[in-house]
């Protein structure tokens, strides 16, 4: 009895749990969910790599980076629908499986999330639908009547998927583009299940008042049906509840309730409600439960004025996303999608433009929970979807991505790949009639107009439309995005009809090439414009970017004489400061060490956003040469760390005993000995010509000597040079200023322990150097020169052998190299790294050994030959080691060798798009008038054995 029972018992939960899970939808995937775990189908390819065989493929893919068809970059193609030449191959695709007995009866549904391009499908032989066209959207079959139920009864699959589209606006708008052609089912495939009675499709507005408007789509109309809508918060606790009836003949109710004090949802306060919508007869019967996630907000573009967000004024920094990585080029993961929300909001960015399709469903449900404003984006680059297909796919695109309350703004293609017959159509699918733009154009109360220069922004800012480029500071290489910025964001965030903008791009499309031995294919230069790497390797101007667009920044420098008092400027749209937390750490150095001598963490002072005040620390210590202050926001999350150089460690001091180095002279050297060191000077132009230590040669030569260059394009006026028809050529090009001046000889002399020589020249721009060397082999250089002139580099260098190059070190910002138009990011510490010369656009090791290091107290080269430690007199100066190296094609700069150096000027760098002029004052030539110099102390030993 007792068992009979307990069968009689369990009998009832699986009924019950059964009517539980009969009327919630549900889903069963055939393919992987992403990237991370894809199954293997049957697959035919006919054309390129592994072509004309049956063999297995990981769905969801690119089928190119699984080994077959043709890789192909949309450019090549540019403005032809059908061009000869072009990768058409087709793959096939079969797969069987399985159905829940206890799905007869319900509603099922075939769901592809996306498929380049063309897609056809049959399901035990029957068509599934219409084939589908337009690769980023989500298409439904319903094929309740085609498929089979149970374990015994296998259900067939087959997929026809064109590479490229029959319909020409299809190619035009997604396929002949600046990105990568693929080919293949790239997003999942699964089958849904749903009560025969459903509802089809909820379409949310919730609004910052805690107006809450719900329209309930039913499958068919069900007369006497009603609807129980309830909103839980993020802790799952009934917030407000209602019932709706359907009125009769009708299959669709509209649900308006009120909440009181919502927590609202922006990009700095992510608050989501859940709510949950369960349909029933007439009787009270439950036939079917659904639930979305959603926030309240109020998005309202005012004319001439600006974006708002829940009445407040949002300024967008943003960037542009491809759906990508290397290995799986448009196919990507769940974890993957919330790794690049992580990455931009790494940045302090707040917003997000999908370049140039909408996004997989998981980005959306991150930006939603994480917090950022996002632009959804129909597919068109420079050409259009025709009509009668773009209105499909506008509401395939509306319909799956409507709720997301991350979703700011609808795009209408990109750069006059926009159907205006297709404007209309946007606000038929959205209830909430959020702001539909053009990017590149003027329209819908924006202007977004791309890649203007530094002048023209401002003149566009003059218009009455709201100033917010869809994208500007072009990247490519080490160009672009973070230089020039600082310059950008100061004018723009004060102007008061700019709302702000995007960079482009967010991350280089290179793909790694099976075919290729997994060489990273940008496609030369066309892919090598990220923010970051193909894998996220983070370039200099990710850290620029994350200074610059703090939204704490720290208005005053602290110093040696520090009272504890930070000036603070909020620049949140939402947050008070008193939300944040500010950590300090006070650090003395010693050598190659740090020590932290004094911290704390303390809460953030009540300063609303948009507004100034200050924050108190402690005052500096004594023996700190170092503030470390570290912003951390609401949630744990640090923003930015700023380190202020309090004061300058010391400089090596020259011996005071011991004998004077000696020194031998013959009509071409003058040759100093000291200890186990030999310094040889040349008669013939006064330069040090090398350094032997123990008799081994360290091969420091040809120096100090005068180095200044201009670009090649500009006349003697600092301007592009309309005299010169070859000018445009020579952009990217320098030309060095050569120094006329003559040496006239050295003055030496012995004082103490040290030699004293003075290298003297005349009728030139080097004045002169004295050197210094003292009993221990110290060296100690003091030098001069004067110019007049127009100069985007200029200071001294000295020659080593890169090939002798192994490891630097050194004691200022770091760890990456600066330029004149990009010095935010690196801060001051001890940093090191191995030699390196990467190439940009093929490998992506960060941060770069070459280039120019700014506020460098001491910096230590290690080589082949020894190591030499470079203490500089004047670290407002820049240490150079070796010019920094442009791609293959030198797009941005062919700069001309400096060496090592010591440089009261250093070059900007130019972006994709403008030169250095074009891009604001930080980039302007340097008008030299009159002497400058410098000075450090070089200490030699030699390499270890």
């Amino acid at each position: 009895m007792k068992r009979t029972t307990t069968l009689l018992s369990a009998l009832i939960l699986a009924l019950s749990l059964w009517a539980q899970t009969s009327v919630e939808t549900q889903r069963q995937y055939l393919s992987g969910k992403g990237c991370d775990d894809m199954v293997e189908w049957d697959f035919f390819c006919t054309g390129g790599n592994n072509s004309g065989k049956w063999s297995k493929i990981g769905v969801p893919s690119c089928w190119e980076l699984q080994g077959f068809g043709t890789y192909q970059y949309g450019m090549k193609f540019y403005g032809k629908a059908f061009p000869a030449g072009v990768a058409d191959e087709k793959g096939m695709y079969r797969y069987e499986f399985n159905l829940p007995a206890e799905w007869n009866g319900m509603q099922v549904e075939l769901v592809f999330e996306g498929s380049m391009t063309d897609t056809y499908a049959t399901i035990n032989g029957r068509k599934a639908g219409e084939m589908h066209q337009g690769a980023f959207y989500r298409f439904v079959y319903n094929v309740s009547d085609r498929v089979f139920f149970g374990s015994d009864k296998k259900n067939v699959l087959e997929v026809t998927v064109s590479k490229e589209s029959a319909n020409a606006g299809v190619n035009l708008a997604e396929r002949r583009a600046d990105y990568w052609n693929f080919g293949g089912i790239f997003r999942p495939v699964f089958m849904v299940a749903k009560p025969a009675d459903n509802i089809a499709r909820v379409a949310l507005d919730a609004q910052a008042d805690g107006t809450f408007i719900a329209q309930c789509m039913l499958n068919h109309a069900l007369d006497g049906a009603q609807v129980k809508t309830v909103i839980c918060d993020a802790k799952g606790r009934e917030v407000i509840s209602q019932t709706d009836v359907v009125r009769a003949g009708g299959d669709e109710v509209s649900v308006n309730m009120k909440l009181k004090n919502p927590a609202l949802w922006t990009a700095e306060t992510p608050n989501l409600y859940t709510a949950h919508f369960t349909l029933m007869n007439k009787a009270g019967k439950v036939l079917h439960r659904e639930r979305q996630k959603f926030g309240f907000r109020t998005v309202e573009t005012r004319p001439n004025d600006g974006l708002y967000v829940n009445g407040r004024r949002v300024t967008v920094r943003g960037v542009n996303r491809h759906s990508f990585r290397p290995e799986t080029g448009r196919t990507l993961s769940k974890a993957k999608n919330i790794e690049d929300v992580l990455l931009i909001k790494s940045m302090n960015m707040n917003a997000v433009r999908l370049s140039h399709y909408p996004a997989d469903p998981e980005f959306f449900e991150a930006c939603d929970s994480l917090g950022l404003y996002v632009m959804d984006e129909l597919s068109g680059w420079h050409g259009k979807h025709e009509t009668v297909v773009g209105q499909k796919l506008v509401g395939e695109m509306i319909k799956r991505d409507h709720n997301h309350p991350s979703i700011i703004w609808w795009s209408n293609g990109n750069e006059k790949g926009w159907n205006t017959e297709l404007d209309c159509e946007f606000h038929k699918h959205d209830i909430q009639k959020r702001p539909v733009i053009h990017p590149q154009g003027n329209f819908g109360g924006y202007e977004t107009m791309h890649y203007r220069s530094y002048g023209e922004s401002q003149n566009y800012m003059r218009l009455p439309e709201i100033f917010m480029p869809t994208e500007f500071l072009h990247g490519l290489y080490d160009g672009g995005h973070g230089a020039g910025l600082y310059d950008y964001w100061e004018m723009m965030r004060r102007h008061p009809r700019c709302a702000g903008g995007f960079l482009g791009m967010l991350a280089d499309e290179g793909v790694r090439r099976v075919d290729m031995n997994g060489f990273i294919d940008n496609v030369g230069n066309y892919g090598a414009d990220g923010i970051v790497g193909p894998h996220h390797e983070k370039e200099g101007s990710y850290y620029t970017i994350r200074q610059v667009w703090c939204p704490i920044q720290i208005m005053n420098t602290p110093d040696g004489n520090f009272d504890g008092v930070l000036q603070l400027e909020n620049r949140y749209d939402f947050s008070n400061l008193k939300d944040c937390k500010f950590k300090y750490e006070y650090v003395a150095v010693d050598g190659l060490e740090t020590k932290v001598i004094k911290s704390a963490t303390v809460n953030g002072p009540d300063i609303e956003p948009h507004t100034a005040g200050t924050l108190k620390i402690a005052s500096v210590l004594n023996n700190a040469n170092l503030l470390h202050v570290t912003a951390i926001d609401a949630y744990g999350s640090e923003l930015f760390t700023w380190t202020y150089n309090l004061v300058n460690v010391a400089l090596p001091v020259l011996a005071k005993q011991g004998a004077a180095p000696t020194y031998t002279s013959t009509a071409e050297q003058l040759k100093v000995s000291v200890a186990d060191k030999e310094f040889t000077f040349s008669y013939a132009d006064g330069q040090l010509k090398g350094v032997k230590l123990g008799g081994s040669t360290f091969s420091l030569s040809n120096g100090p000597r005068f180095i200044a260059a201009k670009r090649a394009d500009r006349s003697m006026d600092q301007f592009y040079n309309h005299d010169d028809k070859d000018a445009e050529k020579k952009k990217t090009q320098y030309t060095t200023f050569e120094d006329a001046g003559r040496f006239t000889g050295f003055d030496i002399k012995s004082e103490g322990s040290c030699l004293y020589i003075t290298a003297n020249y005349k009728l030139g721009s080097f004045e002169k150097a004295i050197w210094v060397i003292d009993a221990e082999g110290t060296v100690e250089l003091d030098f001069s020169y004067n110019f007049s002139g127009v100069v985007d580099l200029m200071g001294v260098m000295f020659d080593y052998p890169e090939e002798k190059m192994l490891r630097k070190s050194w004691l200022g910002k770091g760890p990456y190299r600066v330029w004149q138009n990009r010095l935010h990011g690196p801060q001051t510490g001890i940093w090191a790294n191995d030699y390196n010369d990467p190439i940009p656009g093929e490998s992506f090791l960060y941060p770069e050994f070459k280039g120019y290091f700014a506020d460098v107290q001491w910096m230590e080269l290690s080589t082949s030959e020894g190591t030499v430690r470079i203490a500089n007199k004047n670290p407002e100066q820049y240490m150079g080691v070796y010019q920094p190296r442009d791609g293959r094609d030198e797009l941005l700069y062919r700069l001309p060798a400096t060496g090592i150096a010591l440089m009261r000027v250093i070059p900007p760098v130019r972006n994709k798009v403008n030169t250095t002029d074009l891009v604001g004052p930080s980039s302007q030539a340097f008008w030299a008038d009159g002497r400058y110099g410098g000075g450090f102390i070089m200490q030699f030993s030699k390499a270890a054995k």
